[in-house]
This record gives structure tokens, C-alpha cells and sequence, in this order.
């Protein structure tokens, strides 16, 4: 793949699946906000990471639209489509094992999808193939120890230990496929494309902010309700600290990233893929997930009218709203911390000022405790506007400057294509 390629519009439309994945986590664990619902969330939320990241690899490596590919890609569509559609039967009654082979067997080809895609794009280099060999273990123990979670937990005939037999074997898949990123490496010898990286992991979190607005909306069951004034403010609150989040990672620390990881060279630019985008992109996509689950909880009480809108959100809500922004804000100081080697004190101070503020939004009416998340999360970005404006205004020339190169580039080779062509049409 060139240096400079661009994200396929294929990889694009895969995507879709992983955007009704996420949809689907969120709508299970909406149903139950019990740390044992919540486990097992982020428990299918690293596995299906996981696989994410495996297929990040291999678009990193092949055209994804072209030739043979989009046939094969299809079929891992399908297979991903079917385990998310079995994702809620996972952790159901042990005593069914249905839903969870359904899971496995899906996973399985979703894992020989990759597997033979990344053998096609390293057929003429013996020495990728070889490494590649290294992942074999991992990609054989995940998909064993899923199929373990599935058949013998109800071949044990309705032990108490079934559930716990269930969960370790899924915590056991996480442990075995994230440690054996760290210890042996990343699947491709070399990343020839920074700016196709970098724009693969941006359009995913854009994806997945995107459906915490839409969870919100269709769970709380905000549309179709009368636009009373209390639905309306929760509405546009939910916005506007959703797009805060947005701008927390997207206006500085993405660019500024992705200008890292096109300096970095061999074997430190692997790493740095590896280490920000593959692993600090997971507690994002985590909170995203968490703090969907707590608006959707508080926006559904403003929005019911059995519920008076003085009234304080209950059970999990509050937690679970700030909580996931607190995730989401230190996964993205890690990945800050990791590209640039730099901590803002800004988001250190609003992760500090939002988990002090839990016990008192916990008292607050919802909509207060909306609108005080709200408030720290713009005002932290606002923060960040004025304070470091003369380094966000450097970077952001930069980044013009970039652009307006590479579209000169672009249109000076397109240039080509109305040069004469007949040496007589030129005199």
C-alpha cells in the first residue's frame, strides 16, 4: 500500500457491521446495569476489539475493494454480523449453548477471513510469513477457549460454578490476544501508510461516538415523544458534550498524532501504532459505550412523564455517565501520553473535577447532572482553546499547509490528463 493511501471506501462499509456490533452491546447491557451485565460487556467489547484490530492489520496491507477481495471480505461481514446477533445470548442461562456457539463458530470465520487475506498480502515475502506464524498460537487459543466457554458450562449440569467457568474462559481469551500483542508484536513487518493508520482509527471513534447519540435517542426513547422543554435541554446538552468529546481528541491530539506517526520510522512507528491505536483506542471506545448507557438511563426519566424532572436520576446512571467520559478522557491521555510524550493539565483537572462531582450530580435533578457534565466538558475544551491557542493555531497552519500541498500535488498530476497527447496538436 502507497505511503500516502487513503482509506478504502470498502473498509468503509465494513465498518457498518462493527457499528451494529456496537449498537448491540449497548442495547444488551441496557437491560441489566448490573456489574455482572457490565462485565461481560467489555468483556465481548476486547474480544470484538480484537478482532477490529486484527482487520486494521490486514487493511493495512491489502485493498480491501479490489480483485477477489471484497468476496472474501463479504463473508467475514456476514460472519461478524452473526456474532454480534449472538452477543446477548452469550451470557445468558448457561444451560443453552446455542447463542454462544453461534458466537464461536462466527468468530472462528471471522479469524480465517484475516488469516487468509493477510497470507495473500504477504505471499511474496517469505519473512512476513514466517512472522506471521508467531500470532497462530493465539488465533488457535482464542477460538478453543470460546468454543470451552460455549460447551462446558452447560455440560455442568446447572453448577453454581457454571457462570464463573463461563466468564474466566472469556477473560482468558482477552488476556491470551492482548498480552500476545505486546510480547510478540504486531502482525505486519512494516507500516507503509500512516496517514491510511491514523485515518482508520479516527472514522471508528467517530463511528462509535455517533452511536452513543443514536443509542441515546432510540433507547431513552426520545424520538417520537412530545418536544416538551426538559427533552429538548437533554437533547441538546447530550450534543454538546458529545461533540466536546469529539473536539478533545480531533482538533489537537489526533492531528498532532498522526504527525508522529508519519516521523516515526520502522520499528518505533509499529510500536506506536500498536501501543496508541490498537490498545488506548479500547477504554475510548469503553467509556463511549458507559457513558451512552447513563445518558440513555438519565434522557429516558427527563423524557417520561411519570417522572417528575426535579427528580434525581437513580440507580447507576449518574456513575455510569461520568464514569465512561472519565474513561474516554484517560484512554485519550494515554494515547496523548504515548504519541507525544506530553500530559494536558487541562484533562487531568477535568478527569479530577468530574470524579468529585459524581456525589453531588447523584443529588442534582437529571437534568442538572446532564447539564454540570456538560459544563465541564465544554469548559475544558474551552480551557484548551484559549490557553494553548498559540500552539493549536501553529498546528492547525500546519496541517493547511499539508493539505494545500498535497491537493497541489494531486492537481498537477491530474494536470497530465489534458496534455496533448499527438505531438502535432501541441505546435
Amino acid at each position: 500500500m502507497a505511503p500516502a493511501a487513503r482509506v478504502d471506501r470498502f473498509e468503509i462499509f465494513f465498518d457498518l457491521v462493527f457499528v451494529f456490533s456496537f449498537f448491540i452491546i449497548t442495547r444488551a447491557t441496557a437491560r441489566d446495569f448490573s456489574g455482572g451485565a457490565l462485565l461481560h460487556a467489555l468483556l465481548v467489547l476486547a474480544v470484538l476489539w480484537w478482532s477490529w484490530v486484527v482487520h486494521s492489520v490486514v487493511a493495512a496491507r491489502i485493498r480491501l475493494g479490489e480483485g477477489f477481495v471484497p468476496v472474501l471480505m463479504t463473508v467475514g461481514m456476514a460472519a461478524l454480523f452473526t456474532f454480534a446477533l449472538s452477543l446477548p445470548q452469550a451470557f445468558q442461562d448457561v444451560r443453552g449453548a446455542a447463542g454462544p456457539i453461534v458466537a464461536a463458530i462466527s468468530y472462528i470465520v471471522v479469524r480465517l477471513v484475516h488469516v487468509q487475506l493477510y497470507l495473500h498480502a504477504v505471499r511474496d515475502s517469505p519473512k512476513e510469513r514466517r512472522q506471521f506464524r508467531r500470532f497462530l498460537p493465539e488465533m488457535a487459543g482464542s477460538t478453543l477457549l470460546l468454543l470451552a466457554a460455549a460447551l462446558i458450562p452447560p455440560a455442568m449440569h446447572d453448577s453454581d460454578a457454571a457462570p464463573l467457568v463461563r466468564d474466566g474462559l472469556w477473560a482468558l481469551v482477552v488476556l491470551l490476544q492482548y498480552t500476545t500483542g505486546q510480547l510478540t508484536g504486531t502482525w505486519t513487518g512494516e507500516l507503509a501508510s500512516a496517514e491510511h493508520w491514523t485515518e482508520r482509527y479516527d472514522l471508528i471513534l467517530i463511528i462509535a461516538l455517533g452511536e452513543s447519540v443514536i443509542s441515546v435517542g432510540v433507547g431513552s426513547n426520545l424520538i417520537g415523544q412530545p418536544p416538551s422543554p426538559a427533552a429538548v435541554a437533554a437533547a441538546v446538552l447530550g450534543i454538546f458534550f458529545t461533540a466536546a468529546l469529539w473536539w478533545a481528541h480531533y482538533d489537537m491530539i489526533g492531528p498532532s498524532a498522526r504527525i508522529a506517526l508519519h516521523a516515526a520510522q520502522d520499528g518505533p512507528r509499529i510500536t506506536m501504532a500498536r501501543d496508541a491505536y490498537a490498545y488506548c483506542y479500547l477504554p475510548m471506545i469503553a467509556g463511549i459505550i458507559l457513558f451512552a448507557l447513563g445518558a440513555e438511563d438519565i434522557v429516558g426519566g427527563i423524557t417520561n412523564p411519570q417522572v417528575p424532572n426535579w427528580k434525581p436520576a437513580t440507580g447507576p446512571a449518574v456513575p455510569l455517565l461520568f464514569g465512561g467520559v472519565i474513561l474516554y478522557l484517560c484512554g485519550n491521555m494515554l494515547f496523548q501520553l504515548r504519541t507525544l510524550r506530553t500530559l494536558s493539565w487541562t484533562r487531568v483537572s477535568a478527569v479530577g473535577l468530574l470524579a468529585v462531582c459524581i456525589p453531588l450530580a447523584e443529588r442534582l435533578p437529571a437534568l442538572g447532572a446532564l447539564a454540570l457534565l456538560t459544563a465541564i466538558c465544554v469548559g475544558m475544551v474551552a480551557a484548551e482553546v484559549v490557553i494553548f491557542e498559540e500552539g493549536r493555531t501553529a498546528l492547525h497552519r500546519l496541517i493547511l499547509a499539508e493539505r494545500a500541498s498535497h491537493e497541489a500535488h494531486e492537481a498537477a498530476y491530474r494536470a497530465r490528463w489534458h496534455e496533448p497527447t499527438d505531438p502535432d496538436e501541441g505546435e
